[in-house]
């Protein structure tokens, strides 16, 4: 009779769990392989939420240096996305065999064309995506952060037949080397232009809409990228400079809204990283870390933007036959520029660190005593630097 009781005992309990227990396994971030060729050497992550269904969105989600596809998937907000608006994503991942920082290499001519390199890796994984998870082909879409934000740039240049929109998060304009990262350029609109429709000549498709966000203390990336970035794409879409809407947003946010087709975030007061607003309202998103910065959730607005969330309708932009006649940019000088005298030295950012003419922090490198940006902490970018004072070093790359 007690074996009976508890066979009983133990069939209810199972009942029990059955009907309690979920439809299917909730989703994680999984590694693919076997996407394509693969020139760039990259790894391809993967999300998508239960039960996706066949048309939905993808976006391709960038990591910034130091960091990787799963750090950026825990604290970038873009999971709470895919779920909610049922989106797919696709997160790249570099290896420290290809850069020693994990940056996405944004500035080698190899990685940034069209066909080749990293850019060709990270394409393939969008075919690989549309061709196995479903995802609507017109849907694509791309952002990033720092050297992640530069190569979603680097995509919407090379591949605007793939993607329909961007969004690039302290980034920089495409093919601008790693100059652009720590000194203003002085390019009119038209020039800026030129280097993205030199990506894909003869391209008569329509470009992709994009948007940029800048910290407007940030000292990693100078906030002049922000403006140079608008007047890249501007000029591309056919859109003016000046905004056709300027708004406020929260955490001390404003929105400036050129034809439709290009928005610029300046995020009052943030430094470099990515703006994150953890809570749980729909606009809310991210967690905050290094590089992660807690003010306004930008992946909600991206979002938005793209018209993911169903209360934006992307409009079909086509290139101007010709570039639109512009005002060139107004952009600033370096501060501080080099005296005419004192000592100078030419190297590499690591070899300035290892003589002490220079520091890294958090990957990038700053020069003694000027803290001047130099860029990223590597044996590739080459500065000269002259010695003012005792311990103090100005940049001096324009002749010593």
């Amino acid at each position: 009779m007690y074996r009976r009781m508890w066979w009983s005992l133990v069939a209810a309990v199972l009942l029990t769990a059955a009907v309690v227990a979920p439809a299917r396994a909730a989703a994680t971030l999984t590694e693919v392989t076997g996407f394509g060729s693969n020139p760039g050497a990259l790894r391809m992550y993967s999300y998508r939420p239960a039960g996706l269904a066949q048309g939905r969105p993808l976006v391709v989600a960038l990591h910034g240096c130091t960091q990787s596809a799963s750090d950026y998937y825990g604290h970038s907000g873009w999971p709470k996305y895919a779920d909610l608006y049922q989106a797919a994503l696709v997160l790249p991942e570099q290896a420290s065999a290809n850069n020693a920082l994990t940056c996405f290499n944004w500035f080698t001519a190899g990685d940034i064309a069209r066909g080749g390199g990293e850019a060709l890796s990270i394409k393939q994984m969008v075919d690989h995506a549309v061709a196995h998870y479903g995802s609507d082909p017109s849907k694509v879409y791309v952002t990033g952060l720092s050297a992640g934000g530069a190569m979603a740039a680097v995509m919407l240049a090379t591949y605007p037949d793939v993607f329909a929109g961007g969004g690039v998060v302290a980034g920089l304009p495409y093919n601008c080397g790693t100059i652009c990262q720590y000194q203003a350029q002085s390019k009119t609109p038209a020039q800026w232009g030129n280097l993205v429709r030199a990506a894909y000549p003869g391209y008569a498709g329509p470009w992709p809409r994009v948007a940029i966000w800048y910290g407007t203390a940030d000292t990693t990336v100078v906030p002049a990228n922000a403006t140079e970035l608008r007047d890249q794409w501007t000029n591309v879409l056919g859109v003016a400079q000046t905004p056709t809407n300027t708004d406020s947003l929260p955490g001390g946010t404003t929105r400036e809204t050129y034809g439709g087709a290009v928005q610029l975030y300046r995020v009052q007061g943030i430094a470099h990283g990515t703006p994150v607003d953890p809570g749980s309202a729909a606009n809310q998103c991210g967690t905050t870390g290094t590089y992660y910065l807690d003010s306004i959730c930008s992946s909600y607005y991206l979002a938005q933007f793209w018209g993911l969330t169903g209360t934006t309708t992307p409009p079909t932009t086509t290139p101007p036959t010709t570039p639109p006649t512009t005002t060139p940019p107004t952009t600033t000088p370096p501060t501080s520029p080099p005296p005419t005298t004192g000592p100078c030295f030419t190297a590499s950012n690591y070899a300035h660190t290892v003589a002490g003419r220079a520091h890294q922090s958090g990957g990038y490198t700053y020069a003694n005593g000027s803290n001047q940006a130099m860029g990223l902490w590597n044996v590739a970018i080459v500065h000269t630097l002259r010695r003012t004072a005792d311990n103090y070093y100005v940049l001096a790359d324009g002749g010593c």
